[in-house]
């Protein structure tokens, strides 16, 4: 039977490098696993301790040390200007690796160049895993940033869609916009603790109990660009709306009317038909 899908996986592998008190990896899983059920889902540990745990002695050395370089590599210094330091300093490169050793609760002030930190994380990936009947969602409290062509500056991302898929939940609370309200009261020194009580429902902030719901939007977003090639709606009260405010990301996340448009419900009812054949 002919379809309208790039692709669809047998497998989704979640990897949860947040703390189970700010996310719930579970819920999530559960949640994936109703849009598609043939599928396999595993909630895995942090993603790069999970890929470190197959290797051992001095090949786990190696990569350790190496991929420390190349997160150091790969760090956004300056926001406005595209090239990257490509010699890091031997601090940077220790600070590195006593991130990576923690399992959650890494450091996020941090900002590295999104697609390049995807790319890396491609290479650590088991090869047999490396294909389009393996989904990979790598939940992360660092912020990654893409460079925008318009403005010529880096922009932090709450997600990169691909192989794998990066799921900022630090991206989640400094990417979309705040309330314009906000910022005026912050600049004019109003004390950032008050502000952030006054204006609690209207963004989603560290350690939100709304959280692990925003992510279900972001996982089936992640999960039509694998299927349809295309992550978005134009829809606002579809969970695949493209939120660039924190208004538009909670509404089409936890107040809308419905789920999926009827344009992508319909497309998620088919995938059920061709699943059923």
């Amino acid at each position: 039977m002919s379809h309208p899908f790039v692709a669809i996986p047998s497998y989704i592998h979640i990897y949860q490098g947040v703390g189970a008190d700010q996310v719930n990896g579970s819920e999530i899983a559960d949640y994936l696993k109703l849009i598609l059920k043939r599928a396999k889902v595993d909630l895995r540990l942090e993603f790069f301790n999970f890929c470190l745990s197959f290797y051992s002695g001095e090949a786990k050395a190696d990569i350790f040390n190496e991929t420390a370089v190349q997160m150091a590599k790969i760090k956004v210094r300056d926001v406005t200007k595209k090239d990257i330091l490509s010699e890091p300093m031997p601090l940077e490169i220790e600070y590195e690796k006593k991130n990576l050793l923690k399992s959650t609760g890494r450091t996020f002030g941090i900002l590295y160049e999104g697609f390049k930190l995807q790319q890396l994380y491609l290479k650590l990936i088991n090869k047999e895993e490396r294909d389009l009947q393996h989904l990979h969602f790598i939940i992360t409290d660092q912020l990654f940033a893409t460079w925008d062509h318009h403005n010529h500056r880096y922009h932090a991302r709450t997600s990169i869609y691909g192989l794998p898929s990066l799921l900022s939940t630090s991206g989640i609370v400094e990417a979309p916009a705040k309330p314009r309200d906000f910022y005026l009261k912050r600049q004019l020194g109003e004390d950032p603790h008050l502000l952030k009580e006054e204006y609690q429902e209207s963004f989603i902030d560290y350690s939100d109990p709304r959280m692990t719901d925003v992510l279900k939007g972001y996982v089936a977003q992640a999960l039509f660009y694998h299927l349809a090639g295309y992550p978005f709606c134009e829809d606002k009260n579809c969970r695949l709306f493209n939120a660039h405010r924190q208004s538009e990301l909670i509404h089409a996340q936890m107040l809308s009317p419905y789920e999926f448009c009827p344009t992508h419900q319909a497309l998620l009812d088919q995938l059920e038909e061709v699943l059923s054949d």
